[in-house]
């Protein structure tokens, strides 16, 4: 399920850079990061609808809940070295 929900994110976003994450190991609960130049003049929650809209589907079927952080490149620059096991 976490590279299916990964390349949902890239078929909506192809130049992405997404981690997913099932931190529980239950298949239902998962974490994502994506960093997109896309989210660059976009809000934080308008960010997060461009995602979420791309799993509109997966909420439908088989995720129950995601936690879900954006960044633009330089954002996560910035942000990385607090995300160190995501890499």
């Amino acid at each position: 399920m976490v590279n299916d929900i990964k390349q949902t994110i890239l078929a909506a976003l192809p130049e992405a850079l997404v981690y997913v994450m099932d931190p529980n190991n239950d298949g239902e609960h998962f974490e994502a990061i994506v960093v997109s130049d896309t989210f660059r003049d976009l809000s934080l929650v308008k960010q997060h609808q461009v995602v979420m809209t791309a799993l509109t589907d997966k909420f439908a079927t088989s995720v129950h809940a995601l936690a879900l952080k954006t960044f633009t490149p330089e954002k996560w620059e910035l942000a990385k070295d607090r995300y160190k096991g995501v890499q």
